[in-house]
């Protein structure tokens, strides 16, 4: 094997050692985020959707699952408020215009505010959860590109 070849073999294995090593940040960094959130959500001790037994072991709203039953129980709630959707609350009114006067329209905006909360909670999740997968699979290119690089360099 040529020196060059041995080069480029010393090159693949660096991209797979770096691979590695930003697979470990990508997973480091979405460990931090999920923290971050789930520390929120325990803050602000949400427990809309859980049941009775869970609400009496202390458990709150701190994951995807429940954040997202959560949001769906506040979208029934809010149904109820509107009287269906927001086009037929609008249409209720007097003015067909949003009146945050209105306390029935004030009640409404503010549970919407707190289901599209929950949904970027969700969101959120997903988005934390890719990150992971991504990490993860950075760390498995890295070594097959490590384990390639190494034997390229001792066939030579």
């Amino acid at each position: 094997m040529t020196r060059r070849t041995r080069y480029l073999a010393m090159i693949v294995v660096v991209l797979g050692i770096l691979s590695v090593v930003m697979g470990a940040g990508f997973i480091a960094l979405a460990a931090q985020k999920n923290d971050y959130v789930v520390s929120g959500l325990r803050q602000q001790e949400v427990t809309l959707g859980l049941s009775e037994e869970q609400i009496a072991n202390g458990e709150v709203v701190d994951n995807a699952q429940e954040a997202q039953v959560a949001a769906e129980t506040l979208s029934n709630h809010l149904e109820k408020i509107a009287g269906g959707t927001y086009g037929d609350l609008m249409a209720a009114s007097k003015t067909g215009r949003y009146d945050p006067t209105d306390p029935k329209q004030l009640t409404y905006t503010q549970g919407l505010n707190m289901e599209n909360s929950l949904n970027l909670v969700v969101l959120g999740f997903g988005v934390i959860q890719q990150t992971m997968a991504v990490g993860a699979a950075l760390i498995v290119i890295g070594i097959a590109v490590g384990a390639t690089g190494t034997t390229l360099f001792r066939l030579g």
